[in-house]
């Protein structure tokens, strides 16, 4: 293919990859844009039991896709909520208002794909900040880390989201849940 650089074999082994905590979940860096040419980068997400991921948020420039590898995992996409188990896929598309959560009393794991590569720069520098509930007292450097990866982000749907589903945020850190 024209532009892009034929890359290594790689094999990420379950120990493998730099990880971070998000502030209610994990993340492992898996394949990131580069290694992909910019078509998609995989991160893990581990998730503490009825930890909420995230306030409601839409991306403006990815899809993303979120496999099941462990637990139950609830997500509002829009107006539907709906539940995935281990081996189920969740697809949450650009411009859709969404969350996820662990709907289980165990830990729970999503490997995402994020197709256009990019967003996952924005979990490197959230980290950075603490996460979202650590970078919230700063709403401006939340505010413009989200206006820099096209993310909107509703901090003030956290608590509705938290009467209705039950979930915690921030949630604790988990960084491997056997499959």
């Amino acid at each position: 293919m024209e532009g892009t650089t034929p890359q290594s074999p790689k094999v990420v082994g379950p120990g493998d990859g730099k990880t971070g905590f998000l502030g209610s979940i994990g993340v492992r860096f898996m394949i990131d844009g580069a290694e992909a040419g910019a078509r998609f980068s995989l991160v893990e997400h581990p998730m503490s039991a009825h930890a909420l991921a995230a306030p409601l948020h839409r991306h403006r420039r990815e899809d993303e896709y979120s496999y099941v590898l462990a637990g139950t995992v609830g997500a509002l996409l829009g107006d539907a909520v709906v539940i995935g188990k281990r081996g189920d896929l969740i697809f949450k598309p650009r411009n859709q208002w969404h969350t996820f959560w662990n709907a289980g009393d165990e830990p729970a794991s999503i490997l995402e794909i994020i197709s256009p590569a990019g967003f996952e720069r924005f979990f490197v520098e959230l980290s950075a900040l603490g996460g979202v509930a650590k970078a919230q007292p700063d709403p401006q450097a939340l505010s413009a880390l989200c206006a820099r990866y096209e993310l909107d982000m509703d901090m003030n749907s956290v608590p509705g989201l938290i009467a209705r589903f039950g979930v915690r945020f921030p949630g604790e850190p988990v960084h491997r849940v056997a499959a």
